[in-house]
């Protein structure tokens, strides 16, 4: 686990009850072999020892550049693989905490429907072979919705519920937008009633005017069906549309995690506040792009002692070079993996 003292959990209302979901030192190493005999000679620290709280009917928004970590973050949560070391604790809807690192794939059946996700590819994540009614209600069918007239009321009600026509479960997804299978995906994964909703980067692959669309009806569902999401992207403007909290991710390590619109008045980590510079202004008389960062990510096979982001950090001292920090609380609800959080203006 992470050297803070307890993991970062909220300081407002949404806190009086036990959070949803508490991910305690989640770690996943790949290993890296080598030779005939395939022999382990390193590992590949994808995620490495990260902490944070969701509470029920939250929105948290775990962003960061392409390989920090953030998708094999979610799908350890879903245990769609394997993490190696940590805890997820998740709070179950008979109220019941169970840990779900250490679940043994029978006992983690009846809670799958708990927990859904919504993937980011709207093309690649539906059976083309299948039509709407099969596509959506395939999670019912797992789930013992044997009637099949049962399973089609229930896919038309999904599909009105994401703004789409009944009368389309009988098409196949090639008939549909970007927008539209994006619809269909989020229509599948709440299917089953879950409480928490893992969004893998939803809107990334569709376009601006789409993303928007998706994302109001996002928070529309929540609002409706008591939702709590975990929201992954790499686009900061995206994820304060929608996020009561944002976690930020780099090479495996959380780096910053805050409410969203204190995270955005003032970061407390230089990586956070060179994602916030290099988002383009909508103003064409406005400067932007100035905080594109020099150098290379570092492998998380190898990455550098000391602070991870020291290579690439205009602020780094001698300090940063050899002590790793810990992700400490500046303020109330606000974490940051920095010396020099709450010294200086990044």
């Amino acid at each position: 686990m992470s050297e803070t003292a307890a993991s970062p959990a909220r300081t407002d209302g949404l806190a009086a009850q036990p959070p949803l979901l508490e991910v305690k030192g989640l770690q996943k190493f790949f290993p890296i072999t080598r030779g005939f005999l395939q022999r382990v000679v390193g590992h590949v620290r994808a995620v490495d020892g990260v902490d944070f709280t969701l509470a029920e009917g939250e929105t948290l928004g775990l962003v960061g550049e392409s390989g920090c970590g953030k998708t094999t973050a979610s799908r350890c949560i879903l245990r769609a693989i394997d993490p190696t070391g940590g805890s997820i604790l998740y709070r179950t809807r008979e109220g019941r905490t169970v840990d779900l690192a250490t679940l043994a794939p029978r006992e983690l059946l009846p809670l799958r429907a708990e927990i859904q996700m919504i993937f980011q590819d709207p093309f690649g994540s539906l059976n083309p072979r299948m039509n709407l009614l099969d596509n959506v209600g395939e999670p019912l069918l797992v789930n013992g919705m044997g009637n099949r007239r049962e399973r089609a009321d229930r896919v038309a009600e999904l599909l009105r519920l994401v703004g789409l026509r009944p009368e389309f479960m009988h098409r196949f997804p090639h008939a549909f937008s970007g927008g539209q299978r994006q619809r269909i995906g989020i229509a599948r994964a709440l299917a089953t009633n879950p409480r928490l909703v893992v969004a893998d980067e939803p809107v990334s692959a569709l376009d601006v005017s789409i993303q928007a669309q998706v994302l109001n009806l996002l928070l529309e569902l929540q609002t409706r069906l008591k939702l709590t999401f975990l929201f992954v992207a790499h686009d900061l403007s995206v994820v304060r549309h929608i996020s009561d909290r944002i976690a930020v991710m780099y090479v495996g390590q959380l780096v910053e995690l805050a409410k969203t619109d204190a995270l955005f008045r003032r970061p407390q980590h230089p990586y956070t506040s060179a994602l916030m510079r290099a988002v383009p202004a909508a103003d064409p008389r406005v400067r932007s792009g100035d905080g594109i960062l020099g150098g290379e990510v570092p492998s998380p096979a190898a990455p550098p002692q000391g602070c991870y982001f020291n290579p690439r950090c205009r602020h780094a001292q001698a300090r940063c070079r050899v002590e790793a920090p810990a992700l400490r609380e500046i303020a109330p609800g606000h974490f940051s993996r920095c010396h020099f959080a709450g010294e200086m203006e990044f």
